[in-house]
């Protein structure tokens, strides 16, 4: 029977962890509403501008599957305070920068701390809780992590608006303070089992990523056939290559090749990172549109796109428990239709004389569409592995997600710059059609992927081996 001390100490990592979460999923989003003021300040380029994006999601993604490592061996509860600690100062280095290079430097620790934060926030909390009472809580965890992602461009307009944009991580150092201090005094250590890091392995899909985005990023620049852009893009894969092989015959891999033998596994990672990849290439571009070419402040920016990010609070719930009934692949396929229709749309109606209300149908259809291919995807991903390998499957889905996420921020400014600029409202627009149309691109490509999910998902858990 559970008593009142135990239910007081599971509320306390519960609130503990969901506030280190909020706060690490709103700096991921709450900076969106803000760049066409920083680019202005810095004079820096939309290209350039990217890398304060791409940087933090790099060293996420790459580093994320090492957080539950380093806490399992050294503490977790140590180590969850060390992230949070991390990405306290880096949001300070923020703050302070001068220049964008020194911005997207500490864009780039920030990323390397919530990669400590997130995995390890999951772990604490699974650990807090029994089976029976475990969902109920991850859903409160999950619940608040996504009003970050919906109520962060907004936050940041707001602030960007009326404090100036630096306050946007100034705000985080007394956030970060609290938590850390909860987190020594309310949580107790755990630790797990000793599991060695791969680091050859993170050092290669690193170098893979790094590679193929900075072709993306610099052929338009020195152009597609020069020898920067093709070196670079060919060492990627070549990196990428030497990555799979690494993981084939390593004895504790990063990423076990073996679980894409399974077609859920395979087609849910693969249509993830195709709508991811969309969908933060939107993020990235549709604030600077509304405030370039529409001429909204940061505030108004991040309140219009609330008819996109708001869905995800509505549909994702529902789409969740349409699952059980329709299957994955219904609602991945349908969703990302209607994602790929909703952005296609947009990119056919830009133009000169373009109203704000003429945008906010294809919003909202895009918004539904991927607010239901989200959690069906990530549950295909999951429900094909055994319950052993749910943490590694759910690592390699957000390492996905988070380096889909960048290659699109990438891919849709390098087709913005051949289209485009930012130098007036009439070039801005041009571009920010051609980029939404690769987004609606990408979205289908997610579909063809979804696709391949098995048609209803087996009352048992899909084996790892299943073809």
């Amino acid at each position: 029977m559970q008593t009142a001390t135990n239910r007081a100490e599971q509320n306390w990592v519960l609130g503990i962890t969901a506030l280190a979460s909020f706060m690490m999923a709103l700096d991921a989003m709450i900076i969106t509403t803000a760049f066409a003021t920083i680019r202005a300040e810095f004079g820096s380029t939309v290209e350039t501008l990217q890398w304060s994006v791409n940087a933090f999601n790099l060293t996420f993604a790459v580093l994320l599957l090492s957080g539950a490592a380093l806490g399992d061996r050294f503490g977790r509860r140590r180590m969850f305070a060390t992230g949070i600690a991390v990405f306290v100062l880096a949001s300070a280095a923020c703050a302070l920068a001068g220049n964008v290079a020194a911005l997207i430097a500490a864009r780039t620790l920030q990323g390397a701390g919530a990669a400590l934060v997130m995995p390890l926030a999951m772990a604490i909390l699974s650990g807090a809780f029994g089976r029976e009472q475990r969902a109920r809580a991850l859903g409160i965890f999950s619940g608040i992590t996504g009003c970050a992602l919906i109520i962060g461009p907004a936050i940041g307009g707001f602030i960007t608006e009326h404090l100036g944009w630096r306050w946007i991580f100034w705000i985080n150092l007394p956030i970060g303070l609290i938590a850390i201090t909860l987190v020594l005094v309310r949580l107790r250590e755990s630790f797990g089992p000793a599991a060695p890091l791969d680091v050859p392995g993170l050092s290669l899909v690193a170098i893979a990523a790094l590679a193929l985005v900075w072709g993306l990023l610099r052929g338009n620049a020195v152009g597609w056939t020069s020898a920067e852009v093709t070196g670079s893009l060919i060492s990627g894969l070549v990196f990428a290559l030497l990555f799979v092989l690494w993981e084939l015959r390593a004895a504790a891999p990063m990423v076990p090749m073996r679980l894409f033998r399974s077609r859920a596994f395979a087609s849910g990672i693969s249509a993830s990172v195709l709508f991811y990849a969309a969908m933060y290439g939107v993020l990235f571009l549709l604030p600077q549109f509304l405030q370039i070419a529409l001429e909204f402040d940061a505030f108004g920016a991040g309140l219009r796109l609330l008819p996109w990010t708001a869905t995800l609070f509505v549909t994702a719930p529902v789409a969740g428990a349409l699952v059980n009934r329709f299957g994955e692949r219904a609602l991945v396929v349908t969703g990302l239709l209607m994602q790929a229709f909703g952005l296609g749309w947009i990119a056919e109606i830009v133009g000169p004389s373009i109203a704000y209300a003429a945008l906010a149908a294809p919003l909202v259809l895009a918004g539904v569409g991927v607010s239901m291919a989200m959690p069906a995807a990530q549950n295909a991903v999951l429900s094909s592995v055994a319950m052993t390998e749910m943490g590694k499957a759910s690592g390699i889905f957000n390492m996905g997600r988070f380096l889909g996420g960048m290659f699109g921020i990438a891919a849709l400014v390098a087709n913005f710059s051949a289209n485009g600029a930012a130098d007036s409202a009439a070039r801005f627009e041009s571009g920010f059609a051609a980029a939404m149309s690769l987004a609606a691109v990408l979205s289908l490509a997610g579909a063809v992927a979804g696709f391949f999910l098995p048609e209803r998902r087996r009352a048992a858990a899909i084996a790892p081996q299943d073809a």
